[in-house]
């Protein structure tokens, strides 16, 4: 491929509007598999993330039942699965309660930790027979690196969201170039790699699909906080969620995703003007992100 061909997009669109007769299940539904005992606020960061971008139902699936505690009371609208006695991946076998579920997208990641339990999961996530996106972040990115020989048997559309620690681990590099065609460059290896939908993460973010790029114009350096990708994370599962229940022909997971990358950051923005660069937290982007999706909004208009 000619990546200097590749024509690099700037803006994107807003969702499309809820109908007048939507439902929770309509909204979209998403399973989320985040978090642990010495990392409870990724999950809950991830399930508000969602919720506030528009996700009709969210799920925390966990493996430590103190998750389950901790994140109800920050996020009573959700459910929750406890995996902590599930010797299913022990056997090879995704957990039983993850199977026959209607759920729009998976997550799966988060503050999972590293180690032999979050890498059997993601291999069973992968290899399953679940068609709908599936979002990997965080520890999530390890199985990827380790075990490339997986993903010709994901059926799912995956979507990977590295930070430029994580993408040069994905590519085998010391570090990753900072310019914008480097950094375009990288993403577009990687999605081609793991075929994969690869947000790169940093100053400029970068989204490609190995075709077609995006680079965003909005975040800021106060958003180098620990849990802004989190956050990232839920609103990107929230759109493609989103994108799966409605029916549009000029809206699908590349587009959607772009749109959580632009909200995500404008979310930053306007977190800054408010509090200032260096006053800024991950659950700050939380407080402005319906702010942001609604002055997103306003922008198509």
């Amino acid at each position: 491929m000619d990546r200097g061909a590749n024509e690099i997009l700037r803006r994107t669109q807003p969702l499309p509007p809820l109908a007048q007769d939507a439902h929770k299940g309509t909204a979209g539904r998403i399973l989320c598999l985040a978090g642990s005992e010495t990392m409870p606020g990724a999950a809950i960061l991830v399930v508000r993330a969602a919720q506030r971008a528009g996700a009709g139902l969210v799920t925390l699936a966990t493996f430590d039942r103190s998750i389950i505690t901790s994140t109800s009371i920050a996020a009573p609208e959700a459910v929750y699965l406890d995996l902590s006695r599930s010797k299913d991946l022990v056997a090879g076998r995704l957990p039983t309660q993850l199977n026959g579920r209607d759920d729009d997208v998976r997550l799966a990641g988060p503050g999972l930790g590293k180690g032999g339990r979050t890498d059997e999961l993601m291999r069973r996530l992968i290899a399953d027979d679940f068609d709908g996106p599936l979002v990997l972040d965080a520890d999530g990115l390890n199985v990827i690196r380790e075990f490339p020989e997986i993903l010709p048997e994901a059926r799912c559309q995956l979507v990977v969201t590295p930070h430029p620690g994580e993408a040069a681990r994905l590519l085998g590099c010391e570090r990753l170039p900072a310019d914008e065609a480097g950094r375009i460059d990288c993403a577009l290896r990687i999605a081609s790699s793991t075929s994969s939908i690869c947000v790169l993460k940093g100053h400029g973010t970068v989204v490609t699909d190995g075709e077609r790029v995006f680079v965003s114009s909005t975040g800021n350096p106060g958003m180098a906080t620990a849990g802004s990708g989190d956050v990232l994370t839920g609103v990107v599962a929230a759109y493609l969620a989103s994108c799966r229940r409605q029916e549009c022909e000029e809206w699908g997971h590349f587009e959607a995703v772009c749109s959580a990358v632009h909200v995500h950051g404008l979310a930053g923005d306007l977190a800054a003007e408010q509090e200032g660069q260096r006053g800024m937290i991950a659950s700050s982007l939380l407080d402005y992100l319906c702010n942001a999706q609604e002055r997103f909004d306003e922008s198509a208009d």
